[in-house]
């Protein structure tokens, strides 16, 4: 592989990392998405919550001297509390979520994101074999690993931004407001990074194809 590959080959590589950074952000986290009743009395308290994937974090603001009908926003002091899904932790309770939102969506937003999880860490083995036996051709599957995991993330933000629109369209809900907040945004940098970076990674990985027609593939620099 060339200098000039080599280079192009490790800015991608970092540009993974990164995705992969926020990937683990985004699946460990709780702030995808933030959520608002209606608030009748502005002196009273209000209950907003936010989520991820696996857990909901609701929290008690007092509101004051608010002029719209939302309750918030949910960087106001008041009492928090965390608790996991129930269907992944019977154990819990978690009563508000449970009652206006479908469970398929929130088991299937969490198991796709396993699955990217576990081509993240393939991609990476076959990165760091590549890396040390000097087998550039290993980076091929690693970019399609990591290309896979960017679409994985993209799915499971999908399934979950169906699952909130839902659950405020809902007749039985109490929110009518959300918006997504930054564990979203890292899922979303993450989908771009992973698969563009994978795409870029595989191309860059490839080798030279012939420059003249009389030139055969077995003619051009060879892989070390």
């Amino acid at each position: 592989m060339s200098q000039t590959k080599t280079l192009k080959v490790r800015v991608t590589l970092f540009c993974i990392l990164v995705g992969i950074v926020l990937a683990m952000v985004a699946v460990v986290t709780d702030h995808w998405a933030v959520l608002s009743p209606q608030v009748e009395h502005h002196s009273a308290t209000c209950e907003a919550a936010h989520f991820g994937l696996w857990r909901i974090c609701t929290k008690s603001i007092v509101m004051r001297d608010s002029k719209d009908n939302s309750c918030g926003p949910i960087t106001l002091p008041g009492e928090k509390n965390c608790s996991y899904f129930r269907h992944f932790n019977p154990g819990e309770s978690s009563e508000i979520f449970e009652f206006t939102t479908q469970k398929e969506y929130s088991i299937s937003a969490a198991a796709i994101a396993i699955f990217s999880l576990v081509f993240l860490i393939m991609g990476t083995i076959f990165v760091l074999l590549s890396s040390s036996k000097k087998r550039d051709y290993l980076l091929r599957p690693a970019s399609m690993f990591y290309a896979f995991s960017g679409l994985c993330i993209f799915v499971s933000v999908e399934v979950l931004r169906q699952s909130v629109k839902r659950m405020i369209d809902s007749e039985d809900t109490v929110w009518i407001e959300y918006y997504y907040s930054w564990s979203f945004a890292c899922a979303c940098s993450a989908f771009v990074l992973l698969f563009l970076g994978g795409l870029a990674l595989l191309l860059f990985s490839l080798p030279r194809m012939p420059q003249n027609p009389w030139e055969s593939c077995m003619d051009s620099e060879p892989e070390h």
